[in-house]
């Protein structure tokens, strides 16, 4: 007969009964290690989505500027699921960190705008690029000092530099009339930061680039830029091309095309190691509206668009000419400019054409069809090669 209470046999060895008591000691103690150890990983993860969030900021003035023109702003979208318009501005606030691009401490201004259409299918996206000295018209807005600065017509880049995104948004309204559903403000550490963290975008050059005022110096042929020079080659005026800032945009375009083919193509966005730094650099430096200031927020809108095909990724520039009374200023080209609004404002699709099919495009759009109702505007797509020349 086996004495239950016996802890050992006759040989000295341990019973089934003395050793179930370190079985379940030491599954308690593993239990409690696999806890500790997701527990870990879980607050490892909510630090790092805290400092994420954290990294966004709110402009909760825009929207308090924005309430008291309500009824003047056209219709917003009456369904979950419609269309998109963002207002991109890229900011060059030269008394927050980027002191080295200029001498006006203190001062913020629109170095580069993009109206993003979202289509409601969510099969192809828009960017249309606004040049900062288009010549349109700014009505009053509200100031940082509380007083209110007169309507006036002026160069683009004024409508920022005056009156924040508020009046940025008013004044593509007023040009467009089509809804600004949200918008977002990239200074120039941002675009350099995402840049590094992806690892550089590629392009070639045909000559050697020298560029003081932009802090560029390139040797000619294939080369992979990173923050600093890439910041100076998408904001070169001088010493690429013929130094207008109508080759600056195409510039700004194909880069910013080469970056979205690049972080997709990577697959950086679904390796948790590779879109940290990604997601730090997208949100440090960024500012946006209460739709869109939150991690959750731009997920559903990155998940919304994720499938969207490079080739329906378009980049063009409004239809514009040089002004007349000062040739260093752009005008919109009518009615070729309100044919693109339209077609945005009703989610209709827009076609770009990069290589010149007829020989006879000028002003963004080719002179058969001059409306641009028929006709594909000049442009490129996220799809395009992303070595460029110049």
């Amino acid at each position: 007969m086996t004495d239950p209470d016996r802890k050992k046999t006759a040989s000295g060895a341990p019973t089934t009964a003395s050793v179930r008591p370190r079985r379940r000691r030491w599954l308690r103690w593993a239990a409690l290690a696999a806890s500790g150890l997701v527990l870990a990983v879980a607050a490892t993860g909510w630090t790092l989505y805290q400092r994420l969030e954290g990294n966004i900021r709110t402009d909760s003035g825009a929207a308090h500027a924005l309430a008291p023109y309500e009824k003047e702003r056209p219709a917003p979208a009456k369904e979950a699921g419609e269309a998109e318009n963002i207002l991109l501005l890229g900011s060059d606030n030269r008394g927050d960190g980027n002191g080295a691009y200029g001498r006006d401490e203190g001062s913020e201004r629109s170095d580069t705008a993009i109206l993003l259409h979202i289509a409601a299918d969510r099969d192809s996206a828009t960017a249309m690029s606004i040049p900062r000295d288009l010549m349109v018209d700014i009505p009053g807005c509200r100031q940082p000092d509380g007083s209110t600065s007169p309507a006036r017509f002026a160069q683009f880049n004024w409508a920022f530099q005056t009156g924040g995104a508020a009046c940025a948004i008013r004044t593509v309204e007023k040009m467009t009339d089509i809804r600004v559903d949200h918008h977002l403000v990239v200074d120039f550490r941002g675009f350099k930061k995402m840049v590094d963290a992806v690892g550089g975008v590629e392009v070639c050059l045909s000559k050697p680039v020298h560029d003081r005022e932009a802090k560029l110096d390139l040797p000619a042929g294939r080369q992979t830029l990173h923050g600093e020079d890439a910041l100076g080659y998408v904001r070169a005026r001088h010493g690429l091309g013929n130094g207008s800032d109508t080759q600056r945009i195409e510039r700004q375009q194909r880069f910013l095309g080469s970056l979205v083919k690049k972080v997709r193509s990577d697959g950086v966005l679904l390796n948790p190691t590779r879109a940290y730094p990604v997601l730090d650099a997208a949100t440090s430096s960024l500012t946006a509206d209460s739709g869109l200031d939150s991690l959750s927020e731009l997920y559903e809108l990155a998940q919304s668009v994720r499938d969207i095909p490079q080739d329906h990724i378009r980049f063009l520039t409004v239809p514009r000419q040089p002004y007349e009374p000062d040739i260093n200023r752009d005008e919109l080209v009518r009615p070729a400019a309100e044919a693109l609004f339209t077609k945005l404002r009703t989610d209709q699709p827009v076609s770009v054409n990069e290589k010149r099919k007829t020989g006879k495009e000028k002003n963004g759009v080719a002179d058969e069809g001059a409306d641009g109702t028929d006709v594909p505007y000049q442009g490129t797509t996220a799809d395009a090669a992303i070595c460029t020349n110049e």
